[in-house]
């Protein structure tokens, strides 16, 4: 996906940004304002207060920050911490601790959206039936959402575009009507109410404490980032201007209802119900389960695309990606969806009701907000923007960000420690992803290739040593040229001779552009030694068996390469050879002596390793044709063994 290409809109592109975007953002209202007021009485202050602060918030923190500044940093097309990580990590090594920090929390926040949302949504039944069990029919409707995934994002966005469509419409109609009921409730745009509600007590403590409250109508904002890749800037900034003014309406339209019950008590009435007439409740009721539905979508969807940017990152195990269509950004991550759907369910399960979740909802994804905004000012002064527009941005949105947080900190004894709990082992994850990652590349042996050239060809031409394979092809992780692994060698010379025509070395270079695929060939002896190095996006599926066949009809075509079997029975027949892979798959050897950290670090990365898809499923390999061969990594050998020889 092409800069160019980002910035366009188009009819179905909104459609779909609609429908995989603003599930989040566009299902705050069934509890934003219920969870502002909380179980005080009524009162204009709160509400007017309350407006102005969502108001100024979907402006500053939606609109301005993520709408307008974020969507900037796109990496060709694609969007989300971990893409806005890729673009600046060469620049400093430390911008590594931000981005795993947000990638993590985001990943944990993806837990607890579906559940708030849909319950939010499902217990409106309530209001037709009030001893009804919701619990199973919440269960039972985010089962069904995840089940739903395997179909792909194109799919669902085009499933979901249209009833999102009517929901905002829904939001922005019955928001009006209320308004025109009572015009001073347009008062609260002015900052000065909120402003008021802040430093001012409210309900016996300080009035500070609900931006906790108010955060819950931003949330969604980093899982639009995350889907840029999804449905483009483009489409995503022409569909906000219309999802922030259907919200704004909507949340004024409460204002003026709940206004119109001063000194009552909610005592568990959702004002967004109470807008509606009862004729409608129904179906409302029945629309606004479809939209809570499909908020679990944007943070699912995003987390899809988050795993597999930190695959090729090296923060997360290489586990298995399924492309459900060929439109770029679609994908389907299997784990992760099973990963969601327990952690969903358990969340159920533990809070049961919407209120007790929303007073967990929102302290994950306030950290990782914070982190974005320390890559984004990164990202900015690699751009060269004057310094004081940086520090600007920074003390703004540190200044926001980080009175949110205080203020989510709250709940954390009323269940924000399960988030956070979640985020923490993510976080371990992929730490012992990344540090294992560092350890083997740095120990890794090197050797001349130049130097085995000679034993090379005499191997080849060994007719005492059973011929292994025509073409012999070992994936390895040298990205020079010149250089190949000791653990390649020895396993062509010592582990057990492997004589072949055509010895093969093909390294894939992860770049942080996120669709590049190209190729380099390096013939090092003619029909005897060649390199390829695959130069793969981080977004682009490893398929090398098959781009390697293609590397090699052109290198026939060409005539740079003979690929005709060499047994001569064969060869008059013009028969192609045998082609052969073999991976090397590193195991922890038992000779290493290693300090307690190195070796916590390596024993979980072996120990989460075991779970994996093995190397030759994650290149995409034809697993008839491949040999996986166990090598042992002896990070730091033992030093001082005391041996003493008896007679």
């Amino acid at each position: 996906m092409e800069h160019k290409h980002t910035d366009k809109a188009t009819a179905a592109g909104l459609l779909v940004a609609m429908g995989i975007i603003y599930g989040d953002i566009g299902t705050s209202p069934l509890y934003v304002m219920q969870s502002i007021i909380g179980s005080a009485p009524i009162n204009e202050t709160t509400v007017l207060g309350g407006l102005s602060c969502i108001f100024w918030t979907l402006t500053l923190q939606t609109t301005l920050k993520y709408v307008i500044l974020i969507l900037r940093a796109d990496n060709r097309g694609e969007g989300g911490i971990f893409a806005l990580f890729a673009l600046v990590r060469r620049h400093a090594k430390w911008l590594t601790v931000p981005a795993i920090i947000g990638g993590a929390t985001l990943l944990a926040d993806g837990i607890i959206t579906p559940p708030v949302s849909v319950a939010s949504a499902v217990e409106g039944l309530r209001m037709i039936k009030p001893d009804i069990e919701t619990v199973p029919i919440v269960l039972a409707i985010i089962t069904v959402l995840f089940m739903f995934q395997v179909l792909g994002t194109k799919m669902v966005g085009r499933a979901f575009g249209p009833i999102m469509l009517i929901w905002f419409s829904m939001l922005g109609f019955l928001g009006i009507v209320w308004i025109a009921k009572d015009w001073s409730i347009l008062r609260a745009f002015s900052p000065h109410y909120a402003i008021q509600l802040l430093t001012n007590p409210y309900n016996g403590e300080s009035g500070f404490w609900t931006l906790g409250a108010v955060f819950l109508c931003t949330t969604g904002a980093e899982a639009l980032y995350s889907d840029l890749g999804h449905c483009g800037r483009g489409n995503i900034r022409v569909s906000w201007v219309f999802v922030k003014i259907c919200l704004i309406l909507q949340y004024f339209g409460q204002g003026a209802w709940l206004i119109h019950q001063n000194g009552s008590l909610l005592n568990g009435r959702k004002p967004i119900f109470e807008l509606m007439p009862e004729w409608f409740l129904l179906w409302g009721i029945v629309i606004a389960t479809a939209a809570a539905i499909i908020a679990s979508q944007a943070l699912i969807s995003g987390s899809f695309t988050l795993v597999s940017e930190a695959i090729r990152l090296n923060f997360w195990p290489k586990v298995r990606l399924n492309y459900p269509s060929d439109q770029k950004g679609q994908l389907y991550v299997p784990s992760v969806n099973i990963f969601l759907w327990l952690g969903c369910m358990g969340v159920v399960l533990w809070f049961k009701e919407s209120a007790n979740m929303e007073a967990a909802y929102g302290l994950a994804i306030t950290l990782t907000m914070l982190m974005t905004t320390a890559l984004m000012a990164y990202y900015l002064h690699v751009k060269k923007f004057d310094m004081w527009w940086i520090v600007a941005f920074i003390v703004v949105y540190v200044s926001i960000e980080g009175s949110f947080l205080v203020a989510n900190l709250r709940k954390f004894v009323h269940g924000g420690y399960v988030s956070l709990i979640i985020a923490t082992a993510i976080i371990a994850l992929m730490i012992i992803w990344y540090r294992a990652f560092i350890i083997k590349m740095r120990l890794t042996e090197y050797v001349k290739l130049v130097d085995y050239i000679e034993p090379l060809k005499d191997l080849s031409q060994d007719m005492s040593i059973p011929k292994y394979a025509t073409h012999l092809v070992f994936m390895s992780n040298a990205a020079r040229t010149s250089e190949i692994e000791s653990k390649i060698i020895y396993s062509i010379f010592q582990k057990r001779p492997k004589r072949a025509d055509i010895y093969w070395f093909v390294h894939v270079d992860t770049l942080d552009d996120p669709y590049t695929m190209e190729y380099k060939v390096d013939i090092i002896e003619p029909d005897d030694v060649i390199k390829v190095t695959f130069r793969l996006g981080f977004r682009v599926e490893q398929k090398i068996n098959l781009y390697f066949r293609k590397v090699v009809e052109e290198l026939v075509k060409n005539g740079e390469v003979d690929i005709t079997s060499r047994y001569e029975s064969l060869n008059r027949q013009n028969v192609i050879g045998d082609f052969r892979f073999v991976v090397l798959e590193k195991f922890l050897s038992y000779d290493n002596q290693l300090s307690m950290f190195e070796s916590l670090i390596m024993k979980a990365y072996f120990f989460i390793k075991d779970f994996t898809p093995s190397e030759d499923k994650w290149f995409g390999l034809d697993t008839s044709a491949v040999k996986v061969e166990k090598v042992p990594l002896v990070i730091r050998p033992a030093e001082n063994i005391r041996l003493k020889r008896i007679d």
